[in-house]
């Protein structure tokens, strides 16, 4: 396929992607999900919502798991998974699938989690096995984006459902325990893991947090932490999914692959929290956060 052709599908894709987006935003039943009891039509409404959410982190997992360990063409793996990661990204933000004050929150999601890997790489906590030309002390390129696709998970799922913030706590407040739970990722090493205690701190603050969004046509209500302590749990579940690929491995899985400790679904839960305040800065997504007055 020429270069024009791949241009001309890819702008088609985009436009498809617009279409669907105003379908699934105008709240109107579907017509095939006209006879469905209405429990069932706003469930399968929801996914399909949280599927089209999902499209970098989707495009960008399928990509991982597809890519055979050797490579292709004899371009090791981790390189080809950046370059195809960063064709992603340009291609969402040149269709306007993203904005460009999205984007630049997903690039400081990417700088936020390569600093991380390098790091915990670095102490030992996890390692990258394979060998790549994109690697920078020791960690692939391509391993921000992982992290870049929480963030735009977030990013889409606020639009398509239309979210609402009820008594989001004070920023500056939101703001300290996302440094918080960040440093606590690197201090632990020196002064201990304090993760209770600050997701003692997460729960103060956000107690009286809820979320409203819309599946199809009715506002639906839950906590926010609760949306937390679920995000986390799937992006523990992918973890597991990409250590058994060999993506990177932990200590315990050199010699035979094993499940993720489940204390990692703690470290992913406040990694959304840290994520979710960071697109909560986002002008647009500021008017839909309700801050009670102090």
């Amino acid at each position: 396929m020429s270069a024009s052709a791949q241009a001309r599908r890819l702008q088609g894709m985009g436009a498809y992607l617009h279409a669907l987006d105003a379908r699934l935003m105008d709240n109107v039943p579907p017509r095939w999900a006209i006879g469905l009891p209405s429990a069932v039509r706003e469930l399968a409404w929801f996914g399909i919502k949280e599927a089209r959410a999902c499209l970098f982190a989707g495009l960008f997992f399928a990509a991982v798991f597809a890519m055979p360990r050797a490579g292709l063409f004899g371009i090791p793996r981790y390189d080809l998974l950046l370059v195809y990661a960063l064709v992603v990204q340009l291609w969402m933000l040149r269709a306007q699938l993203e904005t460009r004050d999205e984007f630049r929150a997903i690039c400081l999601f990417h700088a936020v989690g390569f600093c991380l890997e390098v790091f915990k790489t670095a102490m030992g906590s996890w390692s990258y096995p394979d060998a790549a030309y994109t690697k920078l002390f020791g960690v692939p390129l391509f391993s921000g984006f992982m992290y870049a696709s929480v963030g735009s998970y977030i990013i889409q799922a606020w639009r398509l459902f239309d979210l609402r913030i009820r008594h989001h706590p004070p920023y500056w407040m939101a703001v300290a325990a996302a440094l918080a739970i960040y440093l606590n990722f690197f201090t632990h090493h020196w002064l201990g893991d304090y993760r209770w205690y600050i997701a003692a701190l997460v729960l103060g603050l956000y107690a009286r947090t809820s979320v409203l969004f819309r599946p199809l046509d009715h506002v639906r209500k839950m906590p926010l932490l609760l949306a937390f302590v679920l995000i986390g749990f799937f992006l523990w579940l992918a973890e597991n999914i990409s250590t058994f690929y060999g993506i990177w491995s932990y200590p315990n899985q050199m010699g035979a692959w094993s499940r993720v400790h489940w204390g990692k679904w703690s470290s992913w839960s406040l990694l959304v929290i840290m994520t979710f305040t960071i697109v909560a800065g986002l002008k647009h997504v500021k008017a839909s956060i309700h801050v009670p007055p102090e």
